[in-house]
């Protein structure tokens, strides 16, 4: 009796681990709650603090095998991805040509930028163009996309509730998809680009708004690398990033190709954030290590978010 009981216990936590990351079935799942809007450390008011230190000692990659399906990577590298390491910012208003050229003075060589989605707290975007991608590449920098979709129906910032999924994720993460596709073309973004999908933190844990969240991201990482751009993925090391991480050890398809993971107040570093194995997603991370500070390079202040970046960059026509 006594292990007929350990058993059952054992099948049960099983049981219970493998919800934590399964995918619906294609149509409802659960009841998301309104649509809300999106919010992430987000770029219109961060900034990092402090000075762009180095990276520590683990900042290289595990040997072993590459994160992601190798079918995937392999596509990639076949498609010419452009990769990055170095240095990088994001802010929620993209800046003007000129703050870009006085800003040049900075360790930092490339920018986030929210280029779309119906959750971004900066949906006006006066200087973001194509000519703006293509001025900017003229002065050296390289572009990370950021696109803030629909949030998770158990998203925890207030201000982002509001743009939360709805009923039918698989459907909406293919419909946004298309959109940040669609966008990304019109901002003369090649194929082979990256698409950050950014998605704030979210109680991956409650086992239904898990499963939804993760069939929008899938549909959305299937539509973009349809599409032949790379799927990016943006949140909260301890939420989102855990939540995927916890789906790629379970063996779960059409995960994100990039790993963009916020964790403040801790020292730059990509191959030692704790949730994360090392030989998962190698070449292919990017830590957010602070958030909404204010920086002045060439007499520009802007407020911004820091960035250690070893990932692909957008390739602009």
């Amino acid at each position: 009796m006594r292990c007929q009981k350990l058993m059952m216990g054992f099948v049960l936590s099983t049981t219970l681990a493998t919800l934590a990351v399964a995918v619906p079935p294609t149509g409802a799942v659960g009841r998301p709650g309104a649509e809300g809007r999106v919010t992430k450390a987000e770029p219109g008011s961060r900034a990092g603090a402090g000075s762009t230190a180095g990276a520590t000692a683990g900042d290289r990659p595990a040997s072993g095998p590459a994160s992601g399906r190798a079918g995937d990577r392999a596509g990639e590298k076949a498609a010419g991805v452009s990769l990055f390491r170095g240095r990088a910012f994001d802010t929620c208003l993209a800046p003007s040509v000129d703050t870009m050229r006085r800003w040049s003075s900075s360790d930092y060589k490339a920018v986030g930028v929210y280029f779309g989605g119906r959750g971004r707290a900066c949906p006006r975007q006066p200087h973001l163009s194509h000519g703006w991608m293509r001025a900017v590449r003229g002065q050296g920098w390289k572009v990370l996309p950021l696109y803030v979709g629909s949030q998770s129906p158990c998203v925890i910032s207030k201000n982002k509730k509001h743009v939360r999924m709805g009923r039918y994720p698989v459907q909406q993460g293919a419909r946004e998809g298309r959109d940040a596709v669609k966008r990304a073309k019109s901002f003369g973004m090649r194929a082979s680009s990256p698409l950050y999908l950014d998605m704030e933190a979210y109680n991956y844990r409650q086992v239904e708004c898990g499963k939804t969240t993760l069939a929008f991201v899938r549909a959305w990482n299937r539509e973009v690398r349809r599409s032949g751009y790379v799927p990016g993925f943006y949140s909260s090391a301890n939420f989102g990033v855990r939540h995927m991480e916890t789906a790629r050890r379970a063996g779960v398809r059409d995960l994100p190709s990039v790993i963009w993971f916020a964790r403040w107040h801790k020292r730059p570093s990509l191959y030692n954030e704790p949730v994360l194995r090392k030989n998962a997603w190698q070449e292919r991370r990017i830590h957010q290590y602070a958030g909404n500070v204010k920086e002045r390079h060439g007499g520009r202040t802007l407020k911004i978010d820091r960035n250690l970046v070893h990932a692909p960059v957008a390739r602009i026509s």
